[in-house]
């Protein structure tokens, strides 16, 4: 069993993070690639103390990147859209 910190990455702070927040009480996550969605929400549950509805992921494709001659590729990486229980709020922007 992993940590938590090693399965969360980081909170996705962005336009549509937020108002998928506001309206349907959801907080999105850059998560490890090879995080299950019962790791996620025990992740979830362990660093932020709110009660995990159901998690939904997503999987991206790194993109193909050029820096003169050599060609590259960005790393792949995952997303999960977590909804929280009626009534629990995460509130990310607290700090900031």
């Amino acid at each position: 069993m992993r940590p938590a910190y090693q399965i969360i990455k980081a909170a996705m702070i962005t336009e549509k993070g937020t108002m998928v927040s506001e309206k349907a009480g959801q907080a999105i996550f850059k998560v490890d690639s090879s995080a299950t969605k019962p790791e996620i929400a025990r992740a979830v549950k362990e660093l932020f103390d709110v009660t995990v509805s159901h998690v939904r992921t997503a999987r991206f494709l790194g993109k193909k990147v050029r820096r003169g001659r050599t060609v590259g590729k960005r790393p792949d990486w995952k997303k999960a859209y977590v909804t929280l229980e009626e009534g629990q709020t995460l509130d990310l922007l607290e700090d900031v």
